[in-house]
């Protein structure tokens, strides 16, 4: 079948990595002999988008890209698109070693180019399963494989254009998983043509993560023909507004509405993937004004500002704005958050680990189809809703003085901007395809779509629940608080481990200073014994004394010491000569006590008790006298002193 003459047929090539001269092209399958379109369209840099940064650390990774085809007399320049499947293998096990092969690896890549990425989603499984067996044949040289699979692209080009729904990427279920309310600041971000770069280690996730955004724009993927270079802009040119419409058809209805926004064009890029080569291009601020790019260089990150308006990173899943204004724009209103939130519970509740691209429940909501639905009303009630304030902005001047009173003040409508973000339209307002746009609708539009956000609505308290639960959410309070308690534990064990070694050496100091006394109070006790048994020798006092002094220092460090074997005959001798005077001397003591009791009775009738010995305290008190009437002496006798209260 023959191509029509703007089409271009699906070619296949192969590029492989030199150890010297790095990637190169090294063959074409579906050319004319002798033609080669790398050198035919100046794809210079296609052999560094085939083979990706870090695709030596996967068995398996893909890459897409865009290539800028020249122009010819048949057809303006335009964009063509490319997909490789890279793989590698232990050069050992080739069955013919070539002599340039010096390394330990093989690394090569298998790349279609054709000229519409919707047939991306179905040629990827097949171009996998070709590279493999290729990859499995050992032999390289062999391409016989490589051919028959050239020819069953274009013998399968135009079954596979006729089928519908044909869409590339990540599942839309998975992305609104992930990213939640971020899916639809990321969509309102690509309509304001910003600087977005994408980050991201697996090239295939990178690539696939931005094609599935472009996705959610009916019609999009369908009209990228002036994507791959700042400098086309054909589709632009030769953009009229619709003529007819006809509402029971559905491609009729989105062509009327404005759709698809042309998001690229003059002074716009898209590239998937990006190699560092390029980076010239997005650095030409004259040239370039805004794109959309990928990358798996870490060297972007670093800088991030010079490169991006807004930089997506894929592998922490965040999202850094730089510009102020453009961080305004994409301010969530009341209403966009309970729309996406909306969406989210959707997914949330029908969510299955095992197959995550179809709901649990195997229903309607929640699925592929229902979740595309959604995002083609919202933008549809997007675009209504501007070009109904635009109308009423506009129609005070088309009236005469008599009917503006009953023209009603924007800020009070029901279908208000508002509930877009008045500061997401002013910033759109700005951009080539706000003015697209413009010029290609009728500005009475919204006479077929009603011009009001699909959840409308002032702010309720379940919206500020549902913000407050999101925001305990994002910060994710259960991982950070068990992190702190497994921090906490460990702190406690170590603090345990300290407080017990210190305990263990303050015992340890305890103990020796028990055991230094221990010896100090032997030795006392021996030296305390013998002049002890001198003195009782020569004085029965000196003896009593010193005994009993001995008796109570041998208390003392009883717990302290273990006495030694004592002598009996000396011991019992002191005790019976210490009775005896101790017995002397209290009687004495009593006696005289008697005496005194007699008078301290006839002078107060009070009573008296009386402490010690050898200058003990004796203190004698009358009880039950009522205040004021107390009177207190002291006296002095033997060895006591008594206090009298009368």
């Amino acid at each position: 079948m023959m191509p029509f003459p703007n089409e271009l047929l699906p070619i296949v090539c192969v590029v492989g990595f030199h150890h010297a001269r790095g990637p190169e092209l090294e063959t074409w399958f579906g050319v004319e002999d002798g033609t080669d379109p790398a050198a035919d369209n100046d794809w210079a840099f296609l052999p560094f988008m085939a083979l990706s940064d870090g695709a030596h650390i996967s068995v398996e990774d893909f890459s897409y890209f865009t290539l800028r085809r020249r122009h010819s007399p048949s057809r303006p320049a335009s964009s063509a698109f490319g997909i490789s499947c890279t793989r590698q293998m232990d050069a050992s096990h080739l069955l013919h070693r070539p002599a340039d092969v010096t390394r330990s690896t093989v690394q090569k890549a298998v790349v279609v180019i054709a000229d519409n990425p919707r047939l991306f989603g179905h040629l990827r499984e097949k171009l996998s399963m070709v590279t493999g067996a290729w990859f499995a044949q050992r032999d390289f040289t062999d391409v016989d494989i490589l051919k028959k699979f050239q020819e069953s692209l274009i013998r399968n080009l135009h079954d596979t254009e006729d089928t519908q729904d044909l869409y590339l990427g990540l599942s839309l279920r998975e992305l609104i998983y992930e990213y939640k309310h971020q899916t639809l600041v990321l969509l309102k971000c690509i309509l304001l043509q910003p600087k977005m770069l994408f980050f991201g280690s697996r090239c295939e996730r990178l690539c696939m993560t931005q094609f599935s955004l472009l996705s959610l724009i009916p019609l999009l993927l369908s009209h990228l023909d002036d994507c791959a270079s700042p400098d086309l802009d054909a589709q632009a040119f030769d953009a009229q507004p619709p003529s007819s419409l006809k509402t029971s058809d559905r491609a009729s209805l989105l062509a009327y509405m404005g759709l698809p926004l042309r998001i690229f064009g003059k002074g716009s890029l898209f590239g998937p993937y990006t190699p560092l080569q390029q980076l010239d291009v997005l650095a030409d601020h004259d040239r370039t004004k805004s794109y959309m790019v990928g990358s798996t260089n870490s060297l972007l990150l670093q800088q991030k500002d010079r490169y991006s308006d807004i930089l997506i990173n894929l592998d922490d899943s965040s999202i850094a704005i730089s510009s102020p204004s453009l961080r305004s724009a994409l301010a969530l209103s009341a209403a966009d958050r309970r729309w996406i939130d909306f969406l989210t519970q959707t997914v949330t509740s029908t969510w299955d680990p095992k197959n995550p691209s179809r709901p649990s429940t195997l229903a309607y909501m929640g699925s592929e189809e229902f979740i595309r639905l959604q995002f083609e009303e919202y933008i549809l009630a997007l675009l209504a809703s501007v070009r109904h304030h635009l109308y009423l902005v506009t129609l005070p001047s088309n009236v005469g003085p008599q009917h503006q009173s009953h023209i009603q003040p924007t800020h009070n409508l029901p279908h208000s901007i508002q509930d877009f973000n008045q500061d997401w339209v002013a910033y759109w307002q700005s951009t080539p395809s706000y003015a697209l746009f413009l010029r290609t609708t009728d500005a009475h539009l919204f006479d077929i779509v009603e011009p009001r956000h699909p959840t409308a609505g002032a702010l309720t308290v379940d919206d500020i629940q549902r913000r407050i639960t999101q925001q305990i959410a994002t910060l994710q309070l259960d991982s950070k608080v068990a992190a702190t308690r497994e921090n906490l534990g460990r702190h406690l064990v170590t603090g345990q481990k300290k407080v017990s070694t210190t305990f263990e050496k303050l015992w340890g100091d305890i103990e020796a200073i028990r055991e230094a006394q221990r010896k100090k109070a032997e030795a006392a006790r021996d030296e305390g014994s013998a002049k002890g048994t001198l003195e009782r020798r020569n004085s029965v006092a000196s003896s009593t004394e010193g005994s009993m002094e001995s008796s109570s220092k041998a208390a003392a460090f009883s717990r302290f010491s273990t006495p030694s074997t004592p002598d009996l005959a000396a011991a019992q001798a002191s005790v019976t000569a210490a009775g005896q005077k101790a017995g002397a001397y209290v009687s004495s003591w009593g006696a005289w006590a008697a005496e005194k009791r007699k008078g301290w009775g006839a002078a107060g009738g009070g009573w008296g008790r009386g402490y010690g010995a050898g200058g003990t305290d004796a203190r004698a008190t009358e009880g039950h006298r009522s205040p004021g009437k107390k009177k207190s002496r002291e006296v002095t006798g033997g060895d006591g002193i008594g206090r009298l209260d009368a």
